[in-house]
């Protein structure tokens, strides 16, 4: 299920206007672990990422809800032609392992095409692979051409954003209402955010869908990193996105979400990040963000504990 395919599929003079069936296959080999690739893959916040083709293409989610019977719609936009909708839903998902995907295409109103996406993921280690099948019906023209383009280009996307991406992961023993009351709430969020020995000097915070989080993380020597936390949108007790800015209104570093899923009674939290380039991603890893990241779930566990 993938908006990126569409930009490729309007009306030509050169497309004439037939029905057909096919079966696509794509395949690529990406330097980063499954479970980045994943995420990538499936977290809505990520997807957005490489969901366009082109610099030319605008795509704008307005749906976007990862889980097995959520649906995912899209417009995509470029300039002077009419907007593609694509609307999908997720029928498996099999954690860094298998998904299956649905789409369909329209344009003003008139279906274009219904696809069935499933993706599949081997773990090679430190690398990956992916194999996309896409079983395509074109309904109102042939839509071989412009899916083989679309999804090339968007798997191309995918693999480096799946290269930048940082996942963070941790199994708290409490129930999902509760890790979400800590994690989004005003009052708690600043005390157990950051690493160890790391404290939050907050100026503004509203942790709702749209809202942001202002503040500055002081370090164990005094140190002072300003951060601002741009929050897009929020599921109760599912998840969130945000975007995540060096300092009040600077420039992005990343893309962030969080999931959280029941666990046997516990609460399996995923952190995920997409860098905004490659070399800060190296930075990041160079200088121990995962371990630092996972410090951080560390003291947000401490303090549910605690009550």
């Amino acid at each position: 299920m993938t908006a990126n395919t569409k930009a490729n599929t309007a009306p030509t003079a050169s497309h004439p206007r037939q029905g057909g069936f096919a079966t696509l296959t794509f395949e690529r080999n990406v330097a980063a672990p499954v479970s980045a690739l994943w995420q990538a893959w499936t977290a809505p916040a990520a997807r957005a990422v490489w969901a366009s083709p082109s610099p030319s293409v605008t795509v704008e989610f307005l749906e976007a809800d990862t889980k097995v019977g959520g649906r995912e719609v899209s417009l995509c936009k470029v300039e002077g032609q009419p907007d593609i909708r694509c609307e999908g839903g997720w029928l498996v998902l099999q954690p860094a392992a298998r998904s299956v995907s649905y789409e369909v295409i329209s344009s003003e109103g008139v279906t274009q095409s219904a696809a069935l996406v499933t993706a599949d993921f081997a773990d090679l280690g430190e690398r990956s692979q992916l194999v996309v099948t896409v079983q395509l019906s074109s309904l109102s023209e042939d839509m071989e051409a412009g899916y083989r383009q679309g999804f090339g280009a968007g798997l191309d996307n995918l693999a480096g954003v799946a290269e930048r991406t940082m996942v963070l992961q941790r199994v708290i023993r409490a129930p999902r209402s509760v890790v979400w009351g800590a994690w989004m709430n005003n009052e708690t969020l600043p005390q157990w955010w950051g690493p160890e020995g790391y404290s939050c000097r907050t100026k503004r915070i509203d942790l709702r869908a749209g809202g942001e989080w202002v503040f500055d993380m002081i370090g164990p020597d005094g140190t002072v990193y300003p951060n601002h936390h741009q929050y897009g949108e929020v599921r109760t007790e599912e998840g969130f996105g945000y975007s995540l800015l060096w300092g009040e209104n600077g420039p992005k570093h990343a893309d962030a979400w969080a999931s959280f899923e029941d666990e046997d009674g516990a609460t399996k939290v995923t952190l995920g990040m997409v860098f905004a380039t490659a070399a800060e991603f190296q930075t990041a890893k160079g200088f121990g963000a995962i371990e630092l990241g996972l410090q951080t779930l560390g003291k947000l566990e401490r303090l549910i504990e605690k009550g």
